[in-house]
């Protein structure tokens, strides 16, 4: 399952739609219930807005990073291209990828699938 940190719903309706299309589970939470959430398990991976009103983004991942059980799992955090501090604050917290949010949008089928360890075709969009 994938755990998403995003407040923007528009943005939040098009990873939720493109997952159901891939059959790939994802749940959406705040920053300060990522550590509860993860701690419950099936957590494969989290994805992160960086730019969440929180400004909470970089302390979620250096959280889960510094922690020997949560490290393993994959975040991928998403920002402004023009952003260059806070990618460079989010790789040094242990962000395992750190994008642009058009190349996010462009990538989220495959980002998705890889996340979730799918390579399926998508259901049916009848």
């Amino acid at each position: 399952m994938i755990l998403t940190v995003v407040e923007d719903l528009i943005f939040l309706s098009k990873i939720q739609q493109t997952a159901q299309a891939f059959g790939v589970e994802i749940e959406t939470t705040e920053p300060r219930q990522v550590a509860d959430r993860v701690g419950r398990g099936s957590v494969g991976a989290l994805i992160i807005d960086l730019n969440h009103r929180s400004g909470a983004a970089v302390e979620v991942i250096r959280a889960l990073k510094a922690n020997p059980l949560t490290q393993p799992i994959r975040v991928v955090g998403f920002l402004s291209h023009v952003q260059a501090d806070l990618a460079t604050a989010a790789r040094e917290a242990g962000c395992d990828q750190v994008m642009a949010r058009s190349a996010f949008t462009q990538q989220l089928p495959q980002l998705l699938q890889k996340l979730a360890g799918k390579q399926a075709a998508p259901a049916s969009q009848a």
